[in-house]
């Protein structure tokens, strides 16, 4: 499993969170996402055979929410 902790300055409120975590745990291969508005990170956890970082970012982005650098 490969873990990564973004930072997502979009998040404002339940709703954002509940947004990213349902999204990205559609895409294939992702374990686990945990989505914290007031820190406004997210946590993802994913098996990098099955998906790419650029997919989960791909999808992030989609829903208006990209990972901050």
């Amino acid at each position: 499993m490969t873990k990564k902790t973004v930072t997502v300055p979009g998040i404002s409120c339940g709703h954002c969170v509940n947004t990213i975590e349902r999204e990205v745990a559609e895409v294939s291969g992702v374990a686990s996402v945990s989505a914290d508005a007031s820190s406004r990170r997210v946590k993802i956890s994913w098996d990098p055979d099955a998906t790419d970082w650029v997919v989960i970012e791909d999808v992030m982005k989609e829903i208006n929410f990209p990972p901050g650098e």
